[in-house]
């Protein structure tokens, strides 16, 4: 018998859906390897590039994109379902406008007045879980009933096609797209758990340089991107490996599953080898985690819906099934895994 006072109960949240959106047409790796040279780091496992990638348009901003993703929960659950959104939170992998977040914008867009707009900077590939976290957080301490969650990559097209950058054997592996989540206070495809975990040791471990001293805000030469050696490649393929899951594996236990009873595992997509390793680590067959790597490349945070919208649109995601998230970011600094009994629309 539940002697809780029902007052004091936690209600429970859901994600209902999920919609995404990938700009332009597909763009081969020959574009990237007229420009590739001679580099050991292509050797390495970390940067073998997938088939395919999206790239943005130049003037194709943040706000377009996540509009543009949107589209489909707006067919599913009308417009008037999002104009009512009580919690909107976002993140962009590049700012367009590096003081502003786009959160404001995505809401004059949409048509929405929320009262809580957060731009979420910090959890990089696991961005998703991460703000699945934080809507689940507020929609079970406020009055707050709805919440949309936007995370866009969208720095492949811009930074990975830069006449310096694109030689790099870095290039080829990022692709743009996003995804959007539509969270609900209800129980009807409930959020089982979720981990969210900071690593303050590894932070500080990715560098984004200009291959000078210049720094990115000032005029001058050289080109901005990310920059790897092959010692900081090997920490972050070790922790990676260990990362994903260990939180993964933290969700199963609380919530009583063993992680080869898992329906369906989603990971970010930074690689086929992490791939690989975190479903056998998991104890999963290869085809009950999802891979868009070679149709879409590295989506860093958007990896997750964009996964998650491509399985669900072609009926391989049942209802009822248990869904299982993990991702860590940047260098492993975070990471996060959640639990879902899916039920979102078709």
């Amino acid at each position: 018998m539940d002697f809780t006072d029902p007052s004091l109960r936690t209600p429970p949240v859901s994600l209902v859906d999920v919609a995404s959106y990938l700009p332009g047409e597909p763009v081969g790796t020959e574009y990237f390897t007229q420009f590739s040279r001679s580099d050991r780091m292509a050797k390495n496992v970390m940067f073998r590039a997938p088939k395919g990638r999206h790239h943005r348009g130049r003037d194709e901003t943040a706000v377009d994109m996540v509009e543009r993703a949107a589209a489909g929960l707006v067919d599913r659950h009308g417009a008037e379902t999002l104009s009512k959104i009580d919690v909107l939170l976002t993140h962009t992998q590049l700012p367009d406008n590096p003081v502003l977040g786009c959160g404001p914008e995505v809401a004059r867009r949409l048509n929405m007045k929320p009262r809580w707009v957060f731009d979420v900077h910090n959890g990089g590939c696991a961005a998703f879980v991460h703000m699945m976290w934080l809507a689940r957080m507020i929609l079970q301490t406020t009055d707050a009933r709805t919440a949309l969650i936007a995370v866009t990559q969208n720095c492949a097209g811009p930074v990975f096609t830069q006449p310096d950058i694109r030689k790099l054997a870095q290039a080829p592996v990022p692709g743009d797209g996003c995804g959007v989540g539509l969270v609900v206070k209800d129980n009807s495809a409930p959020i089982l758990d979720i981990e969210c975990r900071t690593y303050p040791e590894f932070a500080g471990d990715m560098d984004f340089s200009t291959n000078g001293d210049r720094k990115y805000w000032e005029p001058g030469e050289g080109q901005g991107c990310v920059s790897f050696t092959e010692s900081k490649v090997a920490k972050v393929f070790s922790r990676g490996n260990r990362l994903v899951p260990e939180v993964a594996l933290e969700v199963c236990k609380r919530i009583g599953v063993k992680s080869r009873d898992i329906d369906t595992l989603v990971t970010n997509q930074p690689n086929r080898l992490f791939l690989r390793n975190w479903h056998d680590a998991l104890e999963l067959p290869a085809e009950r985690h999802p891979d868009t790597f070679d149709q879409c490349g590295n989506l860093f945070a958007a990896g997750i819906p964009v996964t998650l919208d491509t399985e669900n649109q072609a009926g391989r995601l049942r209802n009822g099934s248990v869904v299982l998230m993990s991702a860590f970011a940047h260098a492993g600094d975070f990471a996060g895994a959640a639990a879902v009994r899916w039920g979102a629309a078709r």
